[in-house]
């Protein structure tokens, strides 16, 4: 039997530090030392949590991917067709921009084909297929939709994290511009 975790140090607490680690000082540096430092406790405490580095990397795969689920769903909310997929696309970029090391651990999670983390991430793929549905698309011309969506919102976010827009453009406008040649293409294979 495990020993019972300090009292207070709840798992939601100890991903919300490692997130903050990863949103401040970037992905490499979520260690169990460095957390355990944060929490100011022992680093063997959070074996009580965690199977290991891979472990709480899964963990907060899990917990990123979670979050990022919630903001795209409160964004759908009341709103279809094009104005949902404007909303979601919107929300997401807003997540890798406030949160870029947890956005970063969404896609780095040790196995991603591990079931947990599978079951994450297919959260988020449905929402996208129920937004998209307005688009009378099914089947795969649904789900190469939603990797078309998805890939222009990770490639622009990642650009964008990276520096990699040097234009003096506003990005919220050239992500609203991209957006609504999706919706134009997606809309003309009805």
């Amino acid at each position: 039997m495990s020993p019972r975790p300090k009292i207070g140090l709840r798992l939601t607490t100890i991903l919300e530090a490692a997130g903050e680690i990863a949103d401040k000082q970037g992905i490499d540096e979520v260690s169990l030392a460095n957390l355990a430092k944060n929490l100011g406790i022992r680093p063997p405490s959070l074996y009580n949590h965690f199977d290991g580095l891979p472990d709480l990397r899964k963990k907060l795969a899990i917990f990123g991917l979670d979050r990022l689920y919630k903001v795209v769903a409160d964004a759908a909310v009341g709103v279809s067709g094009t104005e949902a997929v404007l909303a979601i696309s919107k929300a997401y970029v807003s997540f890798a921009r406030k949160h870029p090391g947890i956005y970063e651990a969404t896609l780095m999670a040790p196995d991603p084909e591990d079931n947990e983390v599978q079951q994450a991430g297919a959260k988020i793929v449905n929402l996208s297929l129920r937004v998209l549905r307005d688009f009378n698309l099914e089947g795969d011309r649904a789900l190469h939709a939603v990797r078309g969506l998805r890939s222009i919102l990770h490639g622009f976010s990642a650009l964008e994290q990276k520096g990699g827009f040097k234009l003096t453009l506003d990005f919220d406008q050239s992500l609203e511009f991209i957006l609504e040649a999706f919706i134009a293409g997606v809309s003309s294979k009805r």
